[in-house]
């Protein structure tokens, strides 16, 4: 796995909880030059800017290189925490023998994400149910 150019950007949901408690604690650790964050729940947010659609963003965490290399799930993870300088938290996602678990625990991950809606959001004026697609019915 080569080293992408930094800075980073990393496609983030601060309207899911588990996600903006992991972008906080890396916005506390990384510099602007070497990480950049981008929040797909924005109203503000133009998917078509990135070359992505916001569906595809929003199933699995996505970073791009400043060269234009993507990077998606765990190797999204394993970049933006190596970005922040806190690489060694994750560094087992990179150990060949262990990526095949660790690829199939993401893709699980990824599939229950969106239905996490219930998890209390660090920012409590945002609700991830407001903005996570679901396959529930509206109402309930």
């Amino acid at each position: 796995m080569k080293t992408p150019e930094f800075p980073l950007t990393l496609y983030v949901d601060l309207a899911c909880p588990l996600c903006a408690r992991e972008v906080r604690w890396l916005a506390r650790h990384a510099r602007p030059e070497r990480l950049v964050m981008r929040d797909i729940s924005a109203p503000d947010f133009d998917a078509a800017a990135s070359g992505r659609s916001l569906q595809q963003l929003s199933e699995c965490l996505h970073a791009r290189s400043a060269s234009g290399e993507w990077l998606t799930g765990i190797d999204a993870t394993l970049w933006s925490w190596r970005a922040a300088g806190v690489g060694r938290w994750v560094a087992p996602l990179a150990w060949r023998p262990l990526r095949p678990l660790f690829l199939a625990g993401y893709r699980l991950f990824a599939r229950a994400r969106p239905h996490l809606a219930w998890l209390p959001h660090p920012d409590a004026s945002r609700r991830c149910r407001d903005a996570c697609p679901t396959d529930e019915p509206p109402g309930r």
